[in-house]
């Protein structure tokens, strides 16, 4: 029984993005599904952009999506050798040759062609030329393309398509300074790495039958293949940095949680029924390319929020407190002396939809806010200062518990005959400089009755008179 592998296979020429995490997903997900490998393949042979800081990003989001790959990291540079055998292999068998073309005659021939409104396309002059090589012309070698019949193959996702031969050019195989093309090299790569599976971005559509045409040239079965469709931004159009179009570390970085941004990708133009939040367990169990959808998937920032949320809520609030801490430690708090994280962590997570805003939320339990002039001018007066004053008096003396707070804020607003909020509200904001918090008995309870009975003070001075 044939073995499943997959490949994820970036150009380290950038960061790893939301389209490429979620190709890598899709890749690893089929090869969990079926028991098979999935490996890890660096493309690196675009020497001018690849650097070793871009495949480290590359490294380290796989890392943190927990996507763990079988076999690799591989790097094409690494495997000159062997493209450059193949390429000998395929000169002696007459299915390549040298091109001595140079970039000047290359230019010329596009212009003319697009000046008679044809389609720029290679022209095939070295292909069967007898002619003497020009001096000092370092040659591409070309691959002799079919010139008759038709590349025909069965997308997993998009179906049947098919491509007449005359309509490929000779493509370059190997550059004039050795280094193998995109088209070449991955051919190579998914042969020799027995890959049977090649799921990736449905930008590679054009490219599927040139491929086709050098493996059959090396007399080599063909890998299925799987075109996924782009992802779009919220507006429709191609995704950009405004539309979610990061480094998928920025996502780490903003503080979403890996496994809701794996689950947001995974629904991001793949489906199971009506499921909407799913473990990694159900996603592989799940995982099909038949419901992968045919149309661009539209990125949405507010859904991924809702999931986030979700993952929030189930979360294990120790686990929490240990990705909230450097969001804290960056905003000037110490956490050390201040509430138990973990019950911070507990009162607020259902209010946040990341860990940055959970860190922006459990501020003010670890310094004192200052209120703004706003809330200020509504909530610090005269009669605001007599009412804390008389509660601030009986705050110093009860048992510090959520209910006996809670009950002491009601017995004073009785007893001092205003509406509940005339004390609560003032109270909040001198307490935590906000004007919206969880339960004010429950945010004292954890701020405990030193820091709370001073912050209290600290406020009534600033009163006016």
């Amino acid at each position: 029984m044939m073995t499943v592998r997959t490949r994820f296979a970036p150009s380290p020429t950038g960061y790893l993005h939301i389209g490429g995490a979620r190709t890598a997903l899709f890749s690893w997900a089929y090869a969990r599904r079926h028991n098979g490998k999935f490996i890890l393949r660096i493309e690196d042979t675009d020497q001018e952009r690849s650097t070793q800081q871009s495949t480290q990003a590359i490294l380290d989001g796989m890392a943190w999506l927990q996507l763990d790959y079988d076999e690799g990291p591989f790097y094409q540079m690494q495997r000159l050798q062997r493209y450059h055998e193949v390429a000998e292999q395929l000169l002696r068998n007459n299915l390549a040759y040298f091109c001595y073309a140079t970039k000047e005659e290359l230019d010329e021939m596009r212009e003319r062609q697009l000046a008679a409104g044809q389609k720029p396309r290679y022209d095939g002059r070295w292909r069967d030329s007898k002619q003497s090589p020009p001096v000092g012309v370092k040659p591409v070698i070309r691959f002799k393309n079919p010139s008759d019949g038709y590349v025909s193959f069965n997308d997993q996702i998009k179906g049947r398509i098919t491509v007449a031969n005359h309509e490929l050019d000779d493509l370059v195989l190997l550059r004039s300074d050795g280094i193998p093309t995109y088209n070449f090299s991955v051919v190579l790569d998914d042969l020799d790495m027995n890959i049977t599976h090649v799921i990736r971005g449905d930008d590679h559509v054009n490219n599927t039958p040139r491929q086709i045409n050098i493996l059959k040239a090396l007399n080599a079965s063909l890998p299925e293949y799987a075109h996924v469709p782009m992802i779009l931004g919220s507006n429709g159009e191609r995704l950009s940095k405004r539309h979610g179009a990061v480094s998928v570390m920025q996502y780490q970085e903003d503080g979403y949680l890996p496994e809701a941004l794996l689950n947001y990708l995974a629904r991001l133009g793949w489906s199971h029924g009506d499921e909407e939040i799913f473990s990694r367990e159900e996603l592989i169990a799940w995982f099909d390319l038949s419901s992968i959808s045919h149309s661009p998937a539209k990125f949405n920032p507010e859904k991924l929020h809702w999931i986030n949320q979700q993952y929030l809520k189930k979360t294990d609030n120790s686990r929490l407190a240990e990705l909230v801490v450097p969001f804290l430690n960056k905003d000037n708090c110490q956490v050390s002396g201040g509430p138990n994280l973990t019950r911070v962590i507990d009162l607020l997570k259902e209010r946040v939809n990341t860990i940055e805003e959970l860190a922006d939320a459990a501020v003010y339990f670890y310094r004192p806010l200052e209120p703004t002039d706003e809330l200020k001018a509504q909530y610090f007066n005269t009669e605001t200062k007599s009412l804390l004053t008389v509660l601030l008096g009986h705050l110093d003396n009860i048992e510090w518990t959520r209910e006996s707070i809670n009950k002491e804020i009601k017995a004073a607003a009785k007893n001092l005959d205003v509406k509940l909020p005339k004390i609560a509200m003032p109270l909040r904001v001198m307490v935590t400089g906000e004007a919206h918090t969880p339960s004010i008995d429950a945010v004292l309870e954890l701020l405990g009755r030193k820091e709370t009975l001073m912050r209290i003070n600290t406020c009534l001075a600033k009163f006016p008179d």
